[in-house]
Formats: structure tokens, sequence, C-alpha cells
């Protein structure tokens, strides 16, 4: 790895989804899919890649952000900050004035998000490892070091992780194969946009059907019966063997979220994401005591570990929906993780967008590797969208994600894409912008 790092740069990615409805839900009818993306070069040439996901317009604030979160990292020996990423964690978020911003969320905690992955990107690619392969060859000291404890200790210690990933090694070997071989499950989003026609839905899921996809989501949120429409045309054409979710995209409130889902439940829906404000801890307790054995998953707009913890002391979730770049970044992750497998709450990482099934497939198969060790009830998110955009999409077969091979985070984007899809300056936008 280079000496130092000799320049940290940022750019405002977007793709106009909104044109199609692509995304579209109850919450965000008419996204564009976006990245506020950073990348960390030494003065070597090794370079690291990362991103926070955004829908559109505010993703200048995010890079602005990295911008100034930036500026210590400047100058630094790139090898002793990569050494300890938990320092570097620290070095990123220990800022009091940016600190005050958030605390630990918001747009500065999604602009930490995208710089400390970068770091982890860079550091893989240094060991020439896919980052999945990097973090389950560390220690359980190397690993319990990288995870910011601050406030979980009423729920973890560093000690109970040490005693629980050193537990987990045991059969690491034959799970890691099972990875390369198989893969992880997943679920597919593409089918069950709110914005698509009745007969764009059913197409769709009976081509999820013919490709072999067992789990299937749609957005629900919308008019009543709108969603009961939709449901039983998805219910029809996978048939009752197959799982089907539900996702309201924080749109009810919690009384509204319990009637909506008695409604629903004819459909047999395995989850129901997101029935309330991500916030309302209390909130999620109610609806899942309310609609069990309905499970209900959330986390995608989850700010960081505190609420997670929140969210499993008080019964409150059933599936734990971390996403690659609400929390801030491969630290807080680990944070999680640990925390879901200390309530037994299986992990589900929230994907779509752009760029998150290419980083939420490291930590899903690092999780089963190291620290979760089962795949039951376990789906990682698939949307089938933007992924010739980056230098390592992802691999799928059979409906599972197979563990990603090439050195990194798989955050990398072709040069020509981000060329063309920088805002606002890049082709795709300028005549949009202009006019």
């Amino acid at each position: 790895m280079g000496s130092s790092i000799s320049e940290i740069i940022t750019r405002d990615v977007r793709f106009p989804t909104s044109r199609g409805l692509y995304g579209s839900d109850a919450m965000n009818p008419a996204p564009d899919y976006s990245l506020a993306y950073v990348v960390v070069r030494t003065d070597e040439g090794l370079e690291g890649s990362g991103f926070t996901f955004t829908i559109g317009r505010g993703t200048d604030l995010v890079v602005a952000a990295v911008d100034a979160l930036a500026e210590p990292l400047l100058g630094r020996d790139a090898v002793t900050l990569t050494a300890d990423m938990g320092a570097a964690w620290r070095l990123v978020t220990g800022d009091s004035q940016l600190r005050w911003l958030g605390p630990e969320k918001g747009v500065v905690h999604l602009a930490t998000a995208a710089l400390v992955n970068a770091l982890w990107d860079l550091k893989a690619r240094a060991a020439g490892r896919p980052l999945w392969k990097l973090l389950a060859d560390m220690s359980p000291e190397e690993l319990v070091a990288c995870v910011p404890f601050q406030y979980l200790s009423d729920a973890i210690t560093p000690e109970w992780a040490t005693d629980l990933l050193a537990g987990r090694r045991a059969g690491r070997e034959e799970r890691e194969r099972e990875m390369r071989e198989r893969g992880v499950p997943a679920y597919t989003t593409s089918t069950g946009w709110l914005g698509y026609p009745d007969e764009k839905v059913r197409r769709l899921a009976d081509a999820a059907v013919r490709d072999g996809w067992r789990s299937v989501k749609m957005k629900v949120g919308g008019d009543p019966a709108d969603d009961e429409r939709r449901a039983a045309i998805l219910r029809e054409v996978i048939g009752a063997d197959r799982r089907l979710m539900m996702d309201a995209n924080q749109v009810w409130d919690v009384g509204e979220a319990i009637g909506r889902m008695e409604r629903l439940a004819q459909f047999d829906p395995y989850w129901i994401e997101e029935p309330t404000s991500p916030d309302d801890v209390l909130g999620h307790a109610a609806v899942a005591r309310a609609v069990a054995p309905i499970r209900v998953a959330t986390g995608e707009h989850a700010h960081n570990r505190v609420i997670f913890k929140q969210l499993m002391q008080a019964n409150a979730i059933g599936v734990c929906q971390l996403d690659a770049c609400r929390l801030g970044g491969v630290n807080e992750v680990l944070a999680v993780l640990l925390l879901a497998a200390r309530f037994g709450v299986p992990v589900c990482p929230h994907a779509g967008g752009v760029g998150l099934c290419e980083l939420v497939q490291h930590l899903a198969v690092f999780d089963y590797v190291a620290v979760g060790a089962d795949l039951d009830g376990r789906l990682v998110e698939y949307v089938d969208d933007l992924h010739e955009h980056f230098i390592d999409p992802v691999s799928m077969r059979d409906g599972r994600y197979l563990a990603p091979t090439a050195p990194g985070y798989s955050a990398a984007m072709r040069p020509e894409s981000l060329a063309a899809h920088e805002y606002p300056g890049g082709a795709v936008w300028r005549g949009v912008v202009a006019g």
C-alpha cells in the first residue's frame, strides 16, 4: 500500500430512475437513485472506493459532509491508518463540531459511511482479498477492536463479543465453502414497486417464478384497495408455497399499521417492513405484538447501533434489516451483527437502490461465516438493476448471492458510468438540468 493518503475525491452521482417510477413506494413516489461517491487514493496509486446511497436532491449535501470529514485523513500514512480500523473510525467520527450536526445520524452519518466504506475497500484491496474474507480471517480480538461499543454495554460487551466470535470459529471452513459454492439466499423486490400498473406486476411476478425465486416483496401503503388487489395478484402468481413480504416504507401510524395488516394478513405475508416511523421503537413493539405471527422487519432507516439495540431489547423486530450506508460504515455494521446474534434476530440486509447489493453481499456472507453462523430466516434483498455500472457487480445463481471473489468491497464504479451520471454535468443530466 502507498505510504500516505494523497487525495480524496468526492462525486455526486445520480441515476434518473424516477422517469420509469423504478423504486417507487408509499414514502418516495419518484426517487432518482443516487450516490455520494468517494475515492481515497494513496501517493502510490492504490485506491479505495466507497459511497452512501441517496435518492436525488440533497446528495450534494452529503458530498460536502464527506469533504469536511475527510480533511484529517489527508497526508496520513495509509498502512498505519488501516492497520487499526477502530482508530480510523474514531478519527472519522471524532470531530466534535461535525458530531453536533448529528450526532451519529443524518447527513453527517451518511457521509461517515461513504468515507469509512472507502477505507475498508482500500484495506481489502491492499490485502488482495474481498472484504468478507478479510473480515472472516481476522481474529476475534482484531474484529472486536474495530467495533464501536459505546452506548452498547447494557446489551453486549467486548468480552462477550470475543467469546462469541471465538466460539463461531468451529465449522467456519465448512460455512465458507458453502458460501463459495451456493451463496446466500436472496429475495427480489423488482416485482412490486408501488407505481407499477397491475399488468406489469403480474408480468414481473411471473418472470420471477420462472427464474426460480422463492421469495418476493411488494410495496404497500397506498390506497387499501389497491394494496389488496396487488397482493392478490402476487399471491395468485407466486402460489401458496413461496414467501411474500410487504414493505410500507414508514408511511403508517401505529394504529393504522395494525389495522392495515389485519386486512393484508389474508395474503399470508412473511413480514411487514417499516410499518411506522423508523425512530419509534415502542411503536414497532406494539405493531409486532399485534400482527404476530407476521414478523416486523426494519432497519434501513435506523440511524445507528443504538436504535437497533433498543429495537431488539424491546422485542420490536423479528428481522434486522441493517443498511451498509445508513449506519456509519463497516465498523458500526459489525456492532449490529453482534447485537443481532445476542438477541437471536436474523439479519436480512437492506439492498436495492444502486450499489447496495454490491456492498451487502459481503456483510451477509461474513455474518454467516463468522457471526450468525445460521441461514435460518435469512434473506438478502436483491434488485436486478444498475449493476452494470460497477467494476465487480454481484453474481447471482438460483436466487442466491455468490460470495464475491475480487479484492475489495465491490464499491468501485466504471469510469464511463461516473462520467455519464455525475450531477449536474454528466451527459445523462446536462439537457435535463439546462431545461
